[in-house]
């Protein structure tokens, strides 16, 4: 049977990225990322359901994540699902978590609209002279859905 672990996450960051490097020199970085999806309240309004996912980022889109990003940016993840075990020092119990390794890393406009500075290449953190610019959807309510549907 063949498998398959691919995860595609667009999000805000929680918290500014955590950068750290393996005794034998790797850049690692952890980021904290909210994604929200909207859902009905039952009373026909609608609010925000948000998942919090950790995320695990390596070598230079680690070292890029420290240096461009701060909370509330958003950002695109492509990656892997992981299953961290470890025995919790204080009880001696197993504990697990689940996270999301990183593959590619592609910075977007922060949460409130605005870049925060110029945009940057996702891989090299330099001005991305192309004139390409990110952006993401707006509030719901800025949509009309429309019955004809061109496709």
């Amino acid at each position: 049977m063949a498998n398959l672990n691919k995860v595609m996450l667009l999000g805000n960051l929680t918290r500014d990225p955590e950068l750290r490097h393996t005794p034998k020199g790797s850049a690692v970085a952890d980021l904290g990322i909210a994604v929200n999806r909207k859902v009905q309240d039952g009373n026909g309004g609608w609010k925000d359901e948000t998942t919090f996912v950790d995320v695990t980022v390596w070598g230079a889109s680690a070292e890029n994540a420290q240096k461009y990003l701060t909370k509330g940016r958003g950002v695109f993840i492509e990656g892997r699902l992981q299953m961290d075990v470890w025995d919790d020092k204080a009880t001696g119990q197993k504990r697990s978590k689940l996270k999301v390794v990183a593959d590619n890393l592609q910075f977007l406009p922060d949460g409130k609209g605005g870049s925060r500075g110029s945009h940057e290449n996702a891989y090299t953190g330099t001005p991305d002279t192309n004139g390409r610019q990110g952006g993401s959807a707006g509030p719901i309510e800025d949509y009309q859905e429309e019955d004809d549907i061109p496709f």
